[in-house]
């Protein structure tokens, strides 16, 4: 790991209003470096002809190991630190531990080259630990091979931005390392760097962690997710919608309609699709469509734990609910086009969900399987997949 110098950053910062932003791009890739990079190929990896789909789990011991869902072979890994949270970018499963944040290459990765996609295999590997203390923030960006990817530490009080070049090498290079007066925030990459939240504003830093003269007013920010359209970060009053635009950063605000009372914490959705999905507190769940800059409350007759929206043609939203059941609603209307039984303790609140365009998998650590669910046809489970570790924590790989 190569750290960068440590900067100091002011406890209150300047706050100011944004007027006369430019929209945001809807090219695809979004908020992406502007040069290629071979198209997502490294050394040593051999491009296949399907997305190599898998199920990175890990057990309450640090256990960790790779299932391939075509063929439902195992490949186990070294052994983490006891884990604590996981996030993945549909490739690097990054695992909070006591010393930090522990990074895990699947070795299987998808990369997104507008109108065609490339995939890649390679052998998995544990690539060591980003430094940190207390609950870390993890916000990935759209490719594994290329940009970044932003962690936040609430208890050492620092940002880092890690080279997702470096991760894909098989390092971890962190382009900056910045001291910041607060225990809660973010840091989500874009473009040549990333928008660091801390006392209700974004500041953008450059890849050497020098900030930008203009903070950008967002209360309470909460949340983070690169979209097909750019990178949003939800906010008390709305969400922020940014993107790399001519070598430069244009920002926009998309506000909650009037008289909206539960907001968006977090948000979940197909990788590259422009509209995501958030719990809306008891009440449902949120849409935010960042291609239409549009926020819509869909109500639901159960309140729900976790949310994902499939933003595919039908407007499938896959979630679950309190009563452990996997359900599946429609976009437009909210209705309930397929349930499970209740399959998950404690209404699902230790499961992970995870989904591509055909199937949506999510977790049961107390039955030590993971349900794989195709939401297209009213919630079926199509297998009952066991991992070869228990799976306190799941992503789905290979996206």
């Amino acid at each position: 790991m190569i750290p960068r110098p440590l900067r100091l950053l002011p406890a209150a910062l300047t706050i100011v209003a944004l007027s006369a932003c430019a929209s945001a791009p809807e090219s695809s890739p979004p908020a992406t470096p502007a040069s290629g990079d071979g198209h997502g190929a490294i050394a040593g990896a051999e491009e296949v002809a399907e997305p190599p789909l898998g199920l990175l789990s890990i057990d309450a011991a640090g256990n960790a190991a790779v299932l391939d869902l075509r063929t439902e072979e195992a490949t186990t890994l070294d052994r983490t630190a006891a884990p604590s949270a996981l996030a993945s970018d549909g490739r690097y499963g990054f695992v909070t531990t006591e010393e930090g944040v522990e990074v895990i290459d699947s070795g299987r990765w998808s990369w997104d080259h507008g109108d065609h996609f490339h995939y890649y295999l390679a052998e998995p590997a544990l690539l060591g630990t980003v430094a940190g203390e207390g609950i870390a923030t993890v916000v990935t960006g759209p490719l594994s091979t290329a940009g970044a990817t932003g962690v936040f530490f609430g208890g050492s009080r620092e940002a880092v931005l890690l080279d997702n070049k470096a991760l894909s090498e098989g390092r971890l290079d962190e382009l900056f390392r910045i001291e910041v007066n607060a225990d809660t925030g973010l840091v989500a990459p874009i473009g040549e760097g990333a928008l660091v939240a801390v006392d209700d504003t974004l500041i953008y830093h450059d890849s050497d962690g020098e900030p930008a003269d203009s903070p950008i007013d967002c209360a309470d920010a909460s949340g983070a997710i690169t979209t097909r359209v750019g990178l949003v970060v939800g906010c008390a009053d709305g969400a922020v919608l940014a993107a790399w635009q001519d070598a430069g950063l244009t920002v926009e605000r998309i506000p909650y309609p009037s008289g909206a009372v539960e907001r968006a914490l977090s948000f979940d959705g197909r990788k590259g699709r422009p509209t995501v999905a958030a719990v809306a507190g008891t009440t449902g769940f949120w849409l935010l469509d960042s291609r239409e800059r549009t926020w819509t409350l869909v109500p639901t007759e159960r309140p729900l734990t976790h949310v994902v929206a499939v933003d595919d043609a039908e407007g499938h939203v896959v979630a679950i609910d309190i009563d452990g059941r996997i359900v599946v609603h429609l976009a437009d209307d909210g209705a309930l086009v397929g349930a499970t039984d209740p399959l998950l303790a404690d209404g699902g609140a230790a499961s992970s969900l995870t989904l591509d365009e055909q199937r949506a998998y999510v977790s049961d650590p107390a039955a030590g399987v993971v349900y794989e669910v195709d939401y297209a046809d009213a919630a079926r489970v199509a297998r009952s997949l066991e991992t070869p570790t228990a799976p306190a924590f799941v992503a789905e790989v290979g996206r």
